[in-house]
């Protein structure tokens, strides 16, 4: 696998490049944190709840305003291990997808520890960082996917007959490793997707959002890059239900003044395609960042996934600076997501000068350990 190197980054490059690395974590953060206080209510309860237009606030959910779920929790944890797989190149040990699962395992432990564990010297500081290990209504899915050390495969899945969006809310990521060609950040998005979402349609959801994700960090329009993913899935075995799903989200654009009814048909069931389907067609409908994100959330079906998923999008589309301000003051866990992000960005554009032949930084170190 190929990945850009120091010389291809000039300053402007660079910085838009953090713009879009921060607005895409930032905002897969805030629609997840909107989403979470309605994800369980269909659209007449939420207009119970919150008035006769729906939820278009942060509101309370795990006793506070601005809370993020078990989405974002994982979704950090992809970027910890996408750094770290970059860190460990320099030892000739490149895979990937076992870096990512290690990450996912150091999830796991949070979701059965009271809190950090000093011992653990190999954990790096995302792991350290006490209030991820708040239990946020994780998947069965994610519990059995990394209850134990076995890795799942392509040829061996976790989960063979899962088909819910967890694994595609986690995806982002991927999508931001700009300087790998598309079919191999398919690739790595499907291949760790497996780990817990063996079914077809969720692992290739997973691949088709980090590819749209990837077009986008790169400059490419939403419905560009939708179009790139659709050309790549069509190669790929079991690719229909999610190449259908995306082609109607395209469709649905045309049909007039966006609506929650609407958006709940795209959804469907839940499942990957469906939330997947449903946030392109926010992303792609929404005014602004905020009419996109209340869209997605305002629904019968998961509003929590929806969001996160739409937030990624907008995130990577717009940079962060088109995110609204008042909720990202609220959002649960700002500073270690600005602070992951701003590492990962510098790891991608500037890695050689923290880790290379010419000397590494033990600090940097420290906070990605290579074992």
């Amino acid at each position: 696998m190929t990945v850009t190197t120091g010389a291809v980054w000039g300053r402007v490059e660079q910085q838009d490049f953090r713009s879009r690395v921060r607005g895409t974590l930032l905002g897969a953060a805030v629609g997840d944190a909107l989403g979470a206080p309605v994800d369980a209510l269909d659209l007449d309860q939420i207009r119970e709840t919150y008035g006769a237009e729906g939820l278009v606030d942060l509101a309370f959910a795990y006793g506070r305003r601005g809370a993020v779920t078990h989405l974002t929790q994982l979704t950090l944890f992809s970027v910890d291990g996408l750094i770290r797989a970059q860190v460990r190149r320099d030892t000739g040990a490149w895979h990937p997808p076992t870096d990512l699962h290690r990450a996912y395992l150091r999830w796991a432990a949070t979701q059965r520890d009271w809190g950090p564990d000093e011992r653990r010297k190999d954990d790096g500081w995302l792991a350290r960082e006490e209030w991820l290990y708040a239990r946020r209504d994780p998947a069965r899915s994610l519990l059995i996917g990394f209850g134990d050390d076995t890795m799942g495969t392509l040829d061996a899945p976790k989960n063979p007959a899962e088909v819910g969006p967890e694994a595609v809310a986690r995806s982002a990521p991927f999508g931001l490793l700009v300087g790998w060609e598309p079919q191999l950040v398919v690739q790595l998005a499907v291949e760790c997707a497996a780990q817990t979402h063996g079914h077809p349609t969720a692992y290739l959801s997973a691949g088709a959002y980090a590819v749209i994700v990837h077009a986008l960090a790169r400059g490419d329009s939403l419905d560009g890059a939708v179009q790139r993913a659709l050309a790549l899935l069509a190669a790929r075995p079991g690719h229909q239900p999610v190449s259908d799903a995306l082609q109607h989200a395209l469709g649905a654009v045309r049909q007039g003044i966006p609506t929650p009814l609407r958006v709940e048909e795209l959804a469907g069931d839940g499942s990957a395609e469906g939330v997947l389907a449903a946030a392109v067609y926010c992303a792609l409908v929404g005014e602004d960042v905020r009419h996109g994100l209340c869209l997605a959330v305002n629904q019968d079906g998961p509003s929590g996934p929806t969001g996160a998923l739409t937030g990624g999008l907008l995130g990577a589309l717009h940079g962060e600076t088109a995110l609204p301000p008042a909720w990202l003051a609220e959002l649960e866990g700002r500073p270690t997501v600005l602070e992951l992000a701003d590492d990962f960005a510098m790891e991608m554009t500037q890695g050689p000068a923290l880790h290379g032949p010419a000397g590494s930084s033990p600090g940097w170190l420290a906070r990605y350990p290579r074992a």
